[in-house]
């Protein structure tokens, strides 16, 4: 790593700009974030102890999630009972990564679990389920080939 001499010695230097200044009405205006509705994705629109929400519709078992798709066919049931075949469940969808949201708190699953996935060149994130819905939403909108495995 390549240190400054500013930054070595302890010294800190910055340019000050001007503060901006805006209109009255513009001065206490906050910004607003939403999903954007209407499109044909599926996508987390809310997430609770027991469930989560794909698309207003409420669910309350594992799933997985697609851009096109909804299923409640996976087999799992908790971060505990985990096996191979639940990860090659995954094969056939061939996304760019999966994200394994792992209940109320993250955890890590044994790469024997998932070789076949990491053969096949599949990423996988291991995260909390409200992180696994918060970024799928954003690969979505990004339109990345992506796939969301929620255990509740």
């Amino acid at each position: 790593m390549v240190e400054s001499t500013a930054y070595r010695q302890g010294v800190a230097k910055a340019a000050i700009l001007p503060r901006r200044r805006y209109p009255p009405q513009m001065e206490s205006s906050t910004l607003a974030l939403h999903i954007l509705t209407g499109t044909n994705q599926f996508l987390f629109t809310g997430h609770g102890e027991g469930y989560v929400a794909v698309n207003e519709r409420r669910f309350q078992r594992p799933l997985v999630v697609m851009a096109r798709d909804v299923r409640t066919d996976w087999p799992a049931t908790d971060f505990a009972s985990l096996e191979p075949s639940h990860f090659s469940y995954f094969l056939d969808l061939k996304p760019e990564v999966l994200l394994l949201g792992t209940g109320a708190k993250q955890q890590f699953a044994r790469p024997e679990l998932y070789r076949e996935l990491i053969d096949a060149r599949i990423a996988i994130e291991f995260m909390d389920t409200p992180a696994a819905c918060r970024t799928y939403n954003i690969l979505v909108a990004e339109d990345r080939k992506v796939v969301a495995a929620v255990l509740i």
